[in-house]
């Protein structure tokens, strides 16, 4: 018998409402993974928060900057165990502005992965492999497989960060040519060394949102720090690209001796274009060598079937006839 179900529905018209709903919901996910999100106006709406927040710092050097008013436990828990007061804290902001986070609480929320991860990887593990005995494992397999997870809780913060920021770094470095060749057109079209970024930042940015954030963000501070040297340094720290190093050293050059700033920016670019040209070079005078293996694998085995196969079972047969 089909239990009573409030408002006459049947067991029948439940599974059918479910099965409605799954389909509906799995509908409305692949459509929502589908939609091609435009991250343009997030990140010029961030780079404006920052141009308000580098005015305020100016116009009021000696106001002690506050505090979060609504501190989560998160960063109580960093706080509490004195997490932030290492020597490396600098070095790990850094690593995470390369990454492309630049947030306020991003180094308090890496902190406190690194802290919590191991542990809640390593409660995973015992519950795992010593509660539930998962994979039939010994006493000590059992407990190295433990002592495993807490090593990969403990690492997993440092390598997605820089995991993030290689990738981060690689779609930069994909399109420096071409801001590159916008910056000469820009500095031949008079503009100056801040417009110029401003304008390359905005050109840039629907094909490489990264370089648009770190174009922007050199614009910002190169028109509100008092030091506009720094501010180019700052660029070369976050993006660590021979490239954008030696564009900064252009930069200062002509920021301090006074030099044509059209001229330095053609060269790198010829420089660029060539050094992306010699890459696409090497990489074709890989090919041969990296299509060897696949070839010996996949091609060969087939063909020698294909040809030596009929001669092998004509002369398996004349055996088997004798």
């Amino acid at each position: 018998m089909s239990p009573d179900l409030p408002f006459g529905l049947t067991t029948t018209d439940l599974i059918s409402g479910m099965a409605g709903i799954s389909a509906i919901s799995m509908v409305l996910l692949v459509w929502y993974s589908l939609i091609e999100r435009d991250p343009l106006p997030a990140r010029l709406k961030a780079l404006e928060a920052r141009r308000k927040a580098l005015k305020a710092g100016i116009l009021q050097p000696t106001r002690r900057k506050s505090l979060l008013t609504g501190r989560s436990w998160v960063r109580e828990t960093v706080h509490r165990l004195k997490l932030m007061k290492g020597r490396s804290t600098a070095q790990l902001s850094l690593n995470l502005a390369r990454a492309g986070y630049r947030s306020r609480d991003a180094l308090v929320i890496y902190l406190f992965a690194k802290f919590a991860l191991p542990l809640l990887c390593g409660a995973v593990g015992l519950l795992l492999f010593q509660g539930l005995g998962l994979f039939d494992l010994p006493q000590l397999g059992a407990l190295a497989a433990s002592l495993g997870s807490v090593i990969l809780g403990a690492f997993a913060p440092e390598l997605f960060v820089k995991n993030s920021a290689q990738k981060r770094i690689e779609k930069i470095r994909k399109a420096l040519p071409d801001a590159f060749d916008l910056m000469v057109i820009c500095a031949e079209a008079g503009l100056s060394l801040d417009a110029t970024l401003d304008r390359v930042a905005r050109e840039v940015g629907p094909s490489c949102p990264e370089l648009t954030d770190e174009l922007g963000l050199a614009s910002l501070e190169l028109s509100f720090l008092p030091d506009r040297h720094k501010a180019l340094e700052g660029l070369a720290e976050r993006v660590p690209l021979s490239q954008v190093r030696a564009l900064v050293s252009t930069l200062v050059q002509t920021e301090r001796y006074g030099t044509p700033l059209a001229d330095s920016l053609r060269v790198l670019a010829a420089e660029l274009r060539h050094e992306r040209l010699m890459r696409a070079e090497e990489k074709a005078a890989r090919l041969p060598a990296i299509m060897t293996v696949p070839m010996i694998l996949f091609i060969m085995p087939p063909l020698f079937i294909v040809l030596a196969g009929p001669a092998a079972l004509r002369i398996l047969d004349n055996f088997v006839n004798m």
